[in-house]
């Protein structure tokens, strides 16, 4: 007798068909291809980014030595002046005075002083004969001395009046960039008073930035037990970063850290210089300071797409296990070096960790690995090496 089966009862035993196949299809597939990177100790800089504020070298405010009327400004404001350029002109004409003044009492000293020197020979002769007393003599050469000193006061008074009148031209004492007038044609400065003008120094400039007191006492320690090599200040490469993240063209040299922590921030102060000769840096601008303060030796790093985070946020890598499976292991992480993360712990030497292909692993998973090298690679290419292993 035929048996007929109804169309709904053949649908499901297709379904069942299928469903146990689908393990064995699973099964046959090949082994992902994956790449790995053997963990060599290298050394590692200890880089901190830190804030800092660019300031001007040298800062120099321009003020009259002596008192009187602008009557002419001669330098450009914002342009670059010498040291020596004359910046303001104060009226000479009553300095002039002083000037002629003195030279008169010059002369008339001189001449009393001539004067005396004829009467002080006259009774010095006279002595000699023995014609006048030797109180006369005394009297002669004490009115030649008071006259001589009259002379030096004199020719004092008028090198002081000629000094007042060169300084009625106000020069730069530094060079540097001259900032906006601060006094016009006309107006009446009084002397070592008023400001006339600000003169900054900008090639170089110095940056001073600032790190945490726990930060540094940390990084001390770190040196103090072995963990790290100090870098002396003309070793410490030292980078300037924009807000934008661009980098500043030319490197600097740290120059010293202050030896206070400051009581309100608890903030150590360093000091960093660079060269400015396109004048991109000006004073007040803020900056991020890149700056390399030690040498960890034996540093383990793996790349950032070879790690990966739980829903916890706990770092994690897989390793290849000598039968060609991989296992997880959680990995504490450092600080990251371009496109490098440091590797606190969790691995050793010679761990062989995917770097490539990892995304579509699972604990105990058959591979297929193909060794590399460590590439130093931006970021950027680093994401783009990673794309085809995510397809």
């Amino acid at each position: 007798m035929t048996m007929r089966l109804s169309p709904g009862l053949c649908a499901g035993l297709v379904l069942c068909c299928l469903t146990a196949a689908a393990p064995v299809a699973a099964q046959q597939l090949p082994p992902p291809q994956v790449s790995v990177q053997v963990m060599t100790p290298e050394a590692l800089p200890v880089v901190n980014e830190l804030p800092g504020r660019v300031a001007a070298t040298r800062i120099a405010e321009v003020r009259p030595r002596v008192g009187g009327i602008v009557v002419e400004r001669v330098f450009e404001q914002g342009g670059k002046v010498e040291a020596g350029d004359v910046l303001y002109r104060i009226d000479p004409a009553p300095y002039d005075v002083r000037v002629a003044s003195a030279q008169g009492a010059l002369a008339r000293a001189e001449a009393t002083a001539l004067n005396a020197a004829d009467q002080e020979k006259r009774a010095r002769a006279l002595r000699e004969r023995k014609v006048t007393a030797g109180v006369d003599l005394d009297n002669a050469a004490t009115a030649l001395a008071q006259a001589q000193a009259d002379v030096a006061i004199a020719r004092a008074s008028l090198q002081e009046a000629q000094l007042n009148r060169s300084y009625t031209e106000v020069t730069a004492p530094i060079a540097g960039v001259v900032g906006r007038a601060l006094v016009t044609e006309g107006a009446l400065v009084n002397a070592q008073t008023d400001i006339m003008a600000t003169i900054q120094q900008l090639d170089p400039v110095y940056v001073d930035f600032t790190q945490s007191s726990s930060e540094l006492f940390a990084l001390r320690r770190a040196l103090a037990a072995g963990q790290l090599a100090m870098m002396s200040a003309d070793e410490a490469a030292v980078r300037l970063i924009f807000d934008d993240g661009s980098e500043y063209a030319h490197p600097g040299k740290l120059l010293f850290s202050e030896a206070s922590v400051d009581s309100s921030t608890g903030q150590i102060t360093l000091r960093a210089e660079f060269p400015n000769p396109e004048g991109e840096l000006l004073p007040g601008l803020y900056v991020r300071v890149r700056i390399e303060q030690a040498m960890r030796d034996n540093a383990l790093t793996v790349p950032q797409m070879a790690v990966q985070r739980d829903q916890s946020g706990q770092a994690y890598v897989y390793a290849l296990k000598d039968d060609e499976t991989v296992e997880r292991r959680d990995v504490t992480l450092g600080q990251t070096t371009d496109n490098r993360w440091l590797v606190e712990s969790g691995l050793e030497p010679g761990d062989r960790v995917v770097v490539l292909g990892a995304q579509k692993l699972y604990p105990d998973a058959k591979v297929v690995a193909q060794p590399v090298e460590a590439p130093r690679v931006p970021a950027g290419a680093a994401a783009a090496a990673e794309a085809p292993a995510q397809e």
